[in-house]
């Protein structure tokens, strides 16, 4: 069975490597609120390639992160056509306009507004995966829970973010051990069996991969508890680090680009494009 990372801190000498975890954060947030109310599709347009371009100079290779890639892309088709199947005119009742492509069967019709308001929808998702996986794979868990900590989250629900990204590389290294064992019994999972098949016996797998999460819980929250873990309010982080010229540079360039893009998205009263538009 061939590995393949999830979402694991990867570690690159990279400027997106280099900015602290809580400065990474905080342009997360301010790009992701800014494509989540924007659908001003040139602007959107322009933050998809920004992020294609951080993405490369993180130096993260696609092959690091093919299986969340491959998740996402399959989401994503799921999502845009759950849009369809439940609101075929939706994106006739934002515009304003109706121009038919197919007029289909009962109220499934297919209209160039619907396939330009789904486009939104996609350039939306290729705009905000590419910071999102960058956000987790170029911060390690120790100091991304440090940077929660450091805008407000209280420290034990920090600590319990960073357990979680840690954990996800144990879980898939357990699935593979159970996975080969299994393999080793003779039971077939790979190419050679029947994709229904290979789906129906890897089912199985996934109740002892349950048992050890919870023994592996278990023996951490029992640790944790051992030591005291919660008693105080605040707590000192080993892998925090300082802020330095290029967070400062980073974070004021992102709000200068997060206010223009609030004031482009509003300003003409609409926070959709309209090609439409007379």
């Amino acid at each position: 069975m061939t590995k393949k990372r999830m979402l694991s801190y990867i570690d690159r000498p990279s400027p997106v490597h280099s900015l602290t975890g809580a400065s990474k954060l905080i342009i997360f947030l301010l790009w992701s609120i800014l494509v989540m109310v924007s659908f001003k599709t040139p602007m959107l347009i322009c933050i998809m390639f920004f992020g294609i371009v951080f993405f490369i100079i993180s130096k993260i290779r696609l092959r690091d992160i093919s299986f969340i890639l491959i998740m996402m892309s399959v989401f994503m088709v799921f999502n845009l056509t759950a849009i369809y199947l439940f609101a075929p005119e939706n994106g006739v009742a934002i515009y304003k306009t109706r121009n038919v492509i197919w007029e289909g069967y009962g109220r499934f019709t297919l209209t160039w507004e619907q396939l330009f308001y789904e486009l939104n929808i996609f350039i939306k998702y290729m705009a905000i995966i590419p910071p999102a996986i960058l956000l987790i794979v170029t911060t390690h868990p120790s100091e991304f829970a440090a940077s929660l900590n450091r805008i407000g989250v209280p420290y034990t629900a920090s600590y319990s973010v960073s357990l979680t990204l840690r954990y996800i590389p144990d879980v898939q290294r357990d699935f593979e051990t159970i996975y080969q064992a299994q393999q080793a019994r003779g039971l077939e999972l790979s190419g050679k069996a029947p994709w229904f098949m290979r789906i129906k016996r890897i089912v199985p797998l996934l109740l002892p991969l349950i048992f050890l999460s919870l023994s592996r819980i278990d023996i951490i929250s029992r640790a944790m508890e051992l030591r005291g873990f919660g008693k105080n309010k605040k707590r000192t982080w080993y892998s925090a680090k300082p802020f330095k010229k290029a967070d400062f540079i980073s974070l004021v360039i992102s709000f200068i680009f997060f206010t223009a893009g609030i004031y482009y998205t509003f300003h003409d009263g609409s926070r959709f494009y309209n090609p439409w538009a007379g």
